[in-house]
C-alpha cells in the first residue's frame, strides 16, 4: 500500500484541527456533557470512521477495507477496557465531574502523540526483524493469559506509579482545581491537578499501547492503516466516557472476551512469524507451513462474533444478576 506523503499531512492535519476544536470547545465552558451532547459527536467520529473504512475499501480494495474494520473495532474494543481504569484514576484523584473532560482530552492527546511514535517503531522494527513478530505474539499471548486469570478488582489494585508519583514530588502545584494545566500563585507558575491526572491517564494509555499496538499489527502490516484504526479508536474515546460510563459495570464479561481476541491474535501473529521464518534455530531458518494464515475476513467476522458475544453474554449475566436480586427482597 503506497500511500503518498499528502495523504498522510491530511490525515494528521484532519486529526489536529478536530482536536483543536475539542480544546477550544472544552476550554471556552468547562462543564459536564449532556447524554444527547456525547452521542452526536460520538456518532459523527463513528460515521467517520465507516465512511474511511468504505473509501479505503473502494480506493484500494476489499482486503484493505477489512483490515480497517478488523483493527478499528480491535482497537475500540481495547479503549474501552481503559475507560475501567479512567474511571478509577478519576476516583482516586477526586477529580470534579465538569473537569473531567478537560483531562480526559489533554490525556487522550498526549495518547495520540506516544501511540504514533510507537506505531512507526513497530514499522520500522517489522521492516527490518521478521523476527519481531514472535516477540509480539508471544507478548499477546502472555497477556491473553493474565487478563483472564487476574483478580479485576481494579479500584483495589490501582495505584500512581513510580513516574506518577515522581511528578507529585517534584513539580511545584498547587491544590485549586481549574481547567487549566498550569496556574500562578504567589507569583510562580505551578501545575494545578489536573496536569498530574493528565499524567495518570496518558501514562496508563501508554501501558495499554503495548496490547494495543501488536494486536492491530496482528490484523494489518499498514502503518497508515495502523495510524487511522488508533485515530478513530482514540478519538470518541472521551464521548464514549460519558455516554456508557454507567454500563462498563455490566460488562462483566469484557476481560474474558478480551483474553479471547488477544490469544487469537497472538495465535496468528506467531502463524505469520512461522511462515516468514527466518530464525535459525527454527526449522534451520526455512520458512514452517505446517498452519496457513489465517485470511483477513475470516479475522474480522472471528472479532466481531467474540465482541458480539461477550457483550450479549455480560447483559444476559447482569440482568439475570439483577432478577436475582429483586427476588431475594421480596
Amino acid at each position: 500500500m503506497d500511500v503518498p506523503t499528502w495523504a498522510w499531512l491530511v490525515t494528521l492535519g484532519v486529526a489536529a484541527a478536530a482536536l483543536t476544536f475539542d480544546v477550544i470547545w472544552v476550554a471556552r465552558k468547562p462543564h459536564v456533557p449532556s447524554t444527547r451532547e456525547v452521542s452526536t459527536v460520538l456518532g459523527i467520529y463513528v460515521s467517520a470512521a465507516i465512511l474511511f473504512g468504505i473509501g479505503l475499501w473502494i480506493v484500494e480494495d476489499g482486503a484493505r477495507g477489512t483490515e480497517f474494520f478488523a483493527g478499528w473495532l480491535t482497537e475500540y474494543s481495547l479503549s474501552i477496557d481503559n475507560l475501567f481504569i479512567f474511571i478509577i484514576i478519576m476516583a482516586k484523584f477526586g477529580v470534579p465531574a465538569r473537569f473531567q473532560q478537560t483531562a480526559l482530552l489533554w490525556g487522550i492527546i498526549i495518547a495520540i502523540v506516544l501511540r504514533t511514535i510507537f506505531i512507526f517503531v513497530g514499522a520500522a522494527a517489522i521492516n527490518q526483524f521478521a523476527w519481531v513478530f514472535y516477540i509480539f505474539g508471544a507478548f499477546l499471548l502472555y497477556t491473553a493469559v493474565k487478563l483472564a486469570t487476574e483478580n479485576h478488582d481494579e479500584e483495589q489494585e490501582w495505584e500512581p506509579n513510580a513516574t506518577i508519583k515522581w511528578f507529585q514530588r517534584t513539580v511545584p502545584s498547587t491544590t485549586e482545581w481549574s481547567a487549566r494545566l498550569f496556574t500562578k500563585e504567589n507569583a510562580k507558575r505551578v501545575a494545578t491537578p489536573l496536569f498530574i491526572v493528565v499524567i495518570a491517564l496518558a501514562m496508563t494509555d501508554l501501558l495499554f499501547a503495548l496490547d494495543s499496538i501488536p494486536a492491530i499489527y496482528g490484523l494489518t502490516k499498514e502503518p497508515y492503516i495502523v495510524l487511522t484504526a488508533n485515530l478513530f479508536a482514540l478519538m470518541g474515546l472521551r464521548q464514549l466516557y460519558f455516554l456508557i460510563g454507567g454500563l462498563l459495570k455490566k460488562l462483566v464479561y469484557m476481560s474474558i472476551g478480551l483474553s479471547i481476541l488477544l490469544a487469537y491474535i497472538g495465535f496468528k501473529l506467531i502463524v505469520h512469524a512461522l511462515n516468514e521464518n527466518e530464525v535459525p534455530f527454527i526449522n534451520g531458518g526455512e520458512e514452517v507451513h505446517a498452519i496457513p494464515e489465517i485470511p483477513i475476513t475470516v479475522s474480522l467476522g472471528i472479532i466481531v462474533l467474540i465482541l458480539g458475544a461477550t457483550a450479549v453474554a455480560s447483559l444476559w449475566k447482569t440482568r439475570s444478576d439483577e432478577r436475582k436480586e429483586v427476588r431475594s427482597n421480596d
